[in-house]
C-alpha cells in the first residue's frame, strides 16, 4: 500500500507590527475628526448660534479638515517618496561604479545580523546577482514594495478617515433637538472616541482600556474648553 507523506503547511503569521502603519494613520484621522469637528459645533452651539449656523460650522469642518488632511498627507508623503528615488538613483550609481565595495557593505549588514563572514558574502552576493538594486533598498535603505511612499493613496486614505470620524458629531447635531445639540454631539463625539480607542488598541495588540480613556480624557477637556469659550463670546454678543 502506498502512502503519501505530506508536510504540514505552517499557518500564516500575522503580527500586530503588520498593521501599525495604516492603522496609526487611520485611528489618527478618524480621532482628529470627530474631536475637531465635535469640539467646533458644541463651541459654535454653546455661544447661542442658529442651528443653521452649526450645522454650516460642522460641515465646514468636515470638508476644510479633509481637505488639510489630505493635502498634508500628499506633501509630506510625497517628500519621502523625492528622497527614496533619490537615494535609489544614488545606490544604483554606486552599483555601476562600485561593484565590489556595495558586495562588502550588504555582507556587512548580514554579518551584523548573525551570518558568518563566508555565508554573509555568498547571501550577498546571490541576493545582488538576482536584483542588487533590490537587496540594497531593502536591506541597506530600508526600502520595499509594502513601505514605499505612495502621495496620492495616502491623500485619500488620511482623507476618508477624517471625514468618517467627522461625520458622527455632524448627523449628531443634525438630528438632535435644537435645545440639546451640545449634549447630543458630545456624547456621540465621546462614544466614538471610545470605540476607536478600544479598536485601535485590539488591532495593535494591546490593552483597550487605556487607550479608550486617554481618548475620552482628551476628548472631554477639548470639548469643555470650547464650550467654555462659545459661552464667554455668547455672553458678550
Amino acid at each position: 500500500m502506498n502512502m503519501e507523506s505530506s508536510t504540514p503547511s505552517r499557518p500564516v503569521e500575522i503580527h500586530a507590527t503588520s498593521r501599525l502603519g495604516w492603522l496609526r494613520a487611520a485611528v489618527l484621522g478618524a480621532n482628529d475628526g470627530i474631536l475637531s469637528t465635535s469640539s467646533l459645533i458644541i463651541g459654535v452651539a454653546s455661544a447661542h448660534a442658529t442651528r443653521g449656523s452649526i450645522l454650516l460650522a460642522g460641515i465646514s469642518s468636515l470638508v476644510a479638515g479633509a481637505m488639510s488632511m489630505a493635502a498634508g498627507e500628499y506633501v509630506s508623503v510625497s517628500s519621502q517618496a523625492d528622497s527614496e528615488k533619490a537615494d535609489l538613483a544614488r545606490e544604483k550609481k554606486e552599483l555601476g561604479t562600485s561593484w565590489d565595495a556595495e558586495v562588502s557593505e550588504l555582507a556587512g549588514i548580514y554579518r551584523q545580523r548573525g551570518l558568518d563572514d563566508i555565508l554573509a558574502r555568498k547571501v550577498a552576493l546571490q541576493l545582488m546577482k538576482h536584483d542588487a538594486l533590490g537587496a540594497h533598498a531593502r536591506d541597506e535603505l530600508g526600502i520595499s514594495e509594502a513601505t514605499a511612499a505612495r502621495p496620492v493613496q495616502a491623500a485619500f486614505a488620511s482623507a476618508g478617515a477624517f471625514s468618517s470620524g467627522a461625520i458622527l458629531p455632524v448627523l449628531a447635531a443634525m438630528l438632535s433637538p435644537a435645545g440639546v445639540v451640545s449634549w447630543a454631539v458630545c456624547a456621540v463625539s465621546l462614544i466614538g472616541l471610545a470605540v476607536l480607542g478600544v479598536v485601535g488598541a485590539r488591532a495593535g495588540g494591546a490593552a483597550p482600556l487605556r487607550p479608550a480613556v486617554r481618548v475620552i480624557f482628551w476628548g472631554i477637556m477639548a470639548m469643555a474648553v470650547t464650550a467654555a469659550i462659545g459661552r464667554i463670546f455668547g455672553v458678550q454678543t
